[in-house]
C-alpha cells in the first residue's frame, strides 16, 4: 500500500453544540504531532484570489499535542459469524456454495473459510479444497461472470472430493484425491469472501456468492440464505443445534444484486427475494476504517455556526480534517440558512479522476495545495465515480475514513487555466462571500436536514445552497420543498442539484448507496435487474425517474454538461417589476470572470421545462448559452442523433437559466442553473456584478444586510 504520512477522518461531518465529533489519526512519523482548531472561510488556494482563509480558534480548542502512531485498515468486503462455528463430526464434512466470479488475479481468492478448511479460487479459475496444507483443485476452471455450483467433501479417513457445475449446464464429475486421517471438528469463525490472518482479512473474493452450507455426517449443520434482510448488515443464521451464528458484513458488500435464480422475470428485489439471494464482494471495498479515536472535540454552545478545520502537523507533513458546526435545533442565529451538501461530498469523496497527471503536482507545489490526490492512494476506497477492480460500479460511499478531496486547498482540475474547484472548495467562494458581505449565517448540512426534516430549516428567512447538490434522499427533498411551500425563499445558487436519489442505511448513517439506474450523466450504469436500492427498496437512479426531477422543486433541471469553462450570462428580463435584481449592475452582461471556468454560467447547466415541472409563474431573468459548442446535452434529453425532447434545436437546450418565481404559500425561489456561479462572487475583491446581483437577491429576502 501507498499510505500518506500523516492522515485522519472525523466520526462525523457535522453536529450541534453538545455534540462530540472524535478524530482519528495515523501517523508514520516519529515524533507526536499537532492538532490546531481553524474556522475556513476561503479554501481556494489561488493566489490570484483572496487564498486560503483561515481564523485560528485556540480559545475553543487550545493547541495540543499527541503521539504519532500507524493505524493500519484491511480493504475486502466480507462476511464473518459474530461467534464461532461448533460443528462435531465423526465421518463427513460437505460443504456447499454457489459463486459467480467477476475478476481474476494472480493470489487465490477465498471463497469460505472456517477452521483449517478453505474453498478457494486459484488464479487459473480451479476452485480449490483445502485441509491444512492438502489441496485438491477441480478438474475445471470457471469462467468469469458465470454461475456455479460448488460441492466439496472431506472424510475422516483423508478422502476428499470436491466438484463444480455451470448451473445452466450438465453436472461435472467431482475431483477425487486422498491425504492423511484428520479431525473433522471446527472450532472456529466462519468467514464469507476472505482468509483470516494475524494482519486482517485477506485473498478477498471478487464476485457474488450465494448458499453456503456446511454437513456433518450428512446433515445440515449450518447456512445461509443470503436473500433474508437484504437491507441489513447482517445475515441471520440457519440449522444447527445451537443455530449457528449469525453472519456480520464487512466493508459493505453489494446486497440487492440478482443471483443464480434471477430470470428477469421481476426486477424489484422485494417482490422476489429469492431471485437476489446473492452478495457482491470485491476487494478493493472498504467503508469504515474503523480507527481509534486519538482526540475528540465536544462542540461549545458559543461557538459559531460555520466550516471549521481540525489543522494535524509534524514538521513539513499535515493533514487538514473539516467539519461543519450547526446551531441547536430551533434556535437559529441568523436569518439565513447555508445548506451544505455533504451527502453529495461523500458521494465524490476520493474520486480518482481518469485525467489526473502527476505535472499537476507542479501547481500544487506553487500554490501550496493540499499535496495528495486519491488517484495515487488508491487503496484508501475510491469514490462512486469509480469502479471496482473487475469493472463493476462503487455504489456505496462513506466519511468514515479519510477522503482527500474533502481538504481545503485540494484542486480538482488540476490543469485548469481557474482555480479548478468543485464542491466543499468552491462551495467556499459562498463561505468568503458571506464573510466578505458581513452577512450573518447558520450551517445545516444535508444530515441534519435528512434527521430533522423542515424543522431544521424553517425558521430561516432565507436557505441558499451552495455550487453542486447533486445528491439527495426522498427525505432532504420533501424537506426542501415543505420549506418552499410554506414561506421560506429557497436560492439555488448551483448547476445539476438534486439530480440523482440516493439512500442512507437505517442501521448506519454513515453509510449511503447509489444505484445508476436507466439513463442519466453517469460514471458506470447498473447491471439489469440491480436498479432498486438495497438500502430502502427504492428505485434508485435519477430523481426525476421517480417523479421528481428538479424543475418541480426549483424550476430548473440538469441540462447540458462541457468542459470545465464558464460564460457570461445575459440579462434576458426588462419588466421594471425585476428592475431590483439587477440594481447597480450596468449592462446586460453579467459573469463574464470567474474562479471557476472563468464565467459564471459554466461546466453543468440547468434550464426550464415545462413538460418536467416548470410550470410555476417562472421569470427568466438571465440566460446563457452554448455559443462556443462546447456543451453536450445530457443522456435523458437526447432520443436520437437528431432529435431531443425539447423537440427543437439542440442549440436552443444547451443553456443557463437564472429564473425567479413564487409558490401560492408565498415561498420564493431563484435559481441560477449553473455549477460556476458561486466561482464568480470573489472576482475583483468580491466587487463585481455577479456579487451585486445575490446581495441583491438576498436583500429581497432578508431585508437590508
Amino acid at each position: 500500500m501507498k499510505l500518506a504520512p500523516l492522515i485522519g477522518y472525523s466520526s462525523e461531518l457535522s453536529g450541534r453544540p453538545g455534540d462530540q465529533i472524535d478524530f482519528k489519526v495515523s501517523s508514520q512519523l516519529d515524533t507526536p504531532y499537532q492538532a490546531q482548531l481553524f474556522r475556513s472561510i476561503c479554501a481556494d488556494p489561488n493566489p490570484a484570489g483572496p487564498g486560503l482563509v483561515e481564523q485560528h480558534c485556540a480559545d475553543f480548542f487550545p493547541d495540543q499535542s499527541f503521539p504519532s502512531r500507524h493505524q493500519g485498515f484491511c480493504p475486502g468486503s466480507h462476511a464473518v459469524t459474530v461467534e464461532k462455528l461448533d460443528i462435531v463430526a465423526k465421518n463427513s464434512l460437505e460443504v456447499s456454495v454457489r459463486i459467480y466470479p467477476t475478476l481474476q488475479t494472480t493470489r487465490a481468492q477465498t471463497i469460505l473459510s472456517f477452521g483449517r478448511f478453505s474453498i478457494e479460487l486459484a488464479s487459473q479459475g480451479a476452485v480449490v479444497l483445502r485441509s491444512g496444507d492438502v489441496t485438491l483443485a477441480s478438474s475445471e476452471a470457471t469462467v468469469l461472470r458465470q454461475w456455479y455450483q460448488i460441492k466439496a467433501s472431506i472424510a475422516s479417513s483423508g478422502q476428499m472430493s470436491i466438484s463444480l457445475s455451470v448451473l445452466s449446464g450438465a453436472t461435472v464429475a467431482p475431483t477425487t484425491g486422498a491425504g492423511t486421517v484428520m479431525d473433522l471438528c471446527v472450532h472456529d469463525i466462519l468467514m464469507v469472501a476472505a482468509h483470516p490472518s494475524d494482519a486482517g482479512p485477506t485473498d478477498c473474493f471478487n464476485g457474488k456468492i450465494e448458499a453456503p452450507q456446511i454437513s456433518a455426517d450428512g446433515a445440515r449443520v449450518a447456512a445461509w440464505d443470503f436473500s433474508q434482510n437484504i437491507s441489513g448488515m447482517s445475515v441471520p443464521g440457519q440449522f444447527g443445534i445451537p443455530p449457528c451464528p449469525d453472519l456480520k458484513l464487512v466493508n459493505a458488500p453489494t446486497r440487492a444484486v440478482t443471483g443464480s435464480l434471477w430470470d428477469a422475470s421481476e426486477m424489484n428485489w422485494r417482490h422476489k427475494p429469492a431471485h437476489y439471494a446473492a452478495i457482491a464482494f470485491h476487494q478493493n471495498e472498504i467503508y469504515d476504517f474503523n480507527w481509534d479515536t486519538d482526540f475528540s472535540f465536544v462542540i461549545p454552545a458559543n461557538l459559531p455556526s460555520g466550516v471549521y478545520v481540525m489543522r494535524i502537523s509534524c514538521g513539513a507533513e499535515y493533514d487538514a480534517i473539516p467539519f461543519f458546526v450547526c446551531p441547536e435545533l430551533g434556535k437559529p442565529r441568523a436569518k439565513l440558512c447555508v445548506l451544505v451538501s455533504t451527502f453529495t461530498y461523500a458521494i465524490y469523496g476520493n474520486h480518482a479522476r481518469p485525467d489526473y497527471e502527476q505535472s499537476w503536482l507542479d501547481r500544487i507545489k506553487d500554490w501550496q495545495a493540499y499535496p495528495h490526490n486519491p488517484a495515487e492512494f488508491h487503496d484508501y476506497g475510491l469514490s462512486t465515480y469509480n469502479n471496482h477492480h473487475d469493472g463493476s460500479g462503487i455504489c456505496h460511499a462513506s466519511h468514515r475514513r479519510p477522503l482527500f478531496n474533502l481538504r481545503p486547498g485540494y484542486l480538482t482540475f488540476g490543469q485548469s487555466s481557474c482555480s479548478g474547484l468543485r464542491h466543499f472548495q468552491a462551495d467556499s467562494h459562498l463561505i468568503s462571500w458571506l464573510h466578505a458581505k458581513g452577512i450573518p449565517y447558520d450551517l445545516i448540512t444535508d444530515s441534519e436536514l435528512h434527521n430533522d426534516g423542515v424543522t431544521a430549516i424553517s425558521s430561516y428567512a432565507a436557505l441558499v445552497t451552495g455550487s453542486h447538490p447533486e445528491y439527495h434522499t426522498c427525505e432532504t427533498l420533501n424537506a426542501l420543498t415543505a420549506y418552499r411551500d410554506q414561506g421560506g425563499a429557497l436560492h439555488y445558487l448551483g448547476g445539476n442539484g438534486f439530480y440523482w436519489r440516493i439512500a442512507r442505511h437505517s442501521e448506519d448513517p454513515g453509510l449511503l448507496e447509489i444505484r445508476r439506474a436507466e439513463d442519466g450523466l453517469r460514471a458506470w450504469a447498473s447491471e439489469p435487474g440491480e436498479y432498486y436500492n438495497a438500502f430502502d427498496g427504492t428505485y434508485g437512479g435519477l430523481w426525476r425517474r421517480s417523479g421528481r426531477a428538479p424543475q418541480q422543486l426549483v424550476g430548473i433541471g440538469f441540462t447540458a454538461q462541457g468542459v470545465f469553462t464558464g460564460m457570461p450570462y445575459h440579462r434576458s428580463c426588462h419588466d421594471p417589476a425585476f428592475d431590483w435584481v439587477f440594481d447597480g449592475i450596468e449592462g446586460d452582461v453579467i459573469g463574464d470572470f470567474g474562479f471557476s471556468g472563468n464565467g459564471a454560467a459554466g461546466f453543468e447547466l440547468d434550464r426550464i421545462d415545462p413538460m418536467l415541472g416548470s410550470d410555476q409563474n417562472i421569470t427568466i431573468l438571465a440566460q446563457s448559452y452554448d455559443t462556443a459548442n462546447e456543451f453536450m446535452l445530457v443522456p435523458e434529453e437526447q432520443l436520437t442523433h437528431l432529435t431531443n425532447l425539447s423537440g427543437g434545436p439542440e442549440d436552443a437546450v444547451k443553456r443557463a437559466d437564472m429564473v425567479y418565481f413564487e409558490t401560492a404559500g408565498g415561498g420564493r425561489v431563484f435559481s441560477v442553473g449553473s455549477i460556476t456561479f458561486c466561482g464568480s462572487l470573489p472576482w475583483n475583491n468580491f466587487d463585481n456584478s455577479v456579487s451585486r446581483l445575490l446581495q441583491n437577491v438576498l436583500t429581497h429576502s432578508l431585508g437590508p444586510i
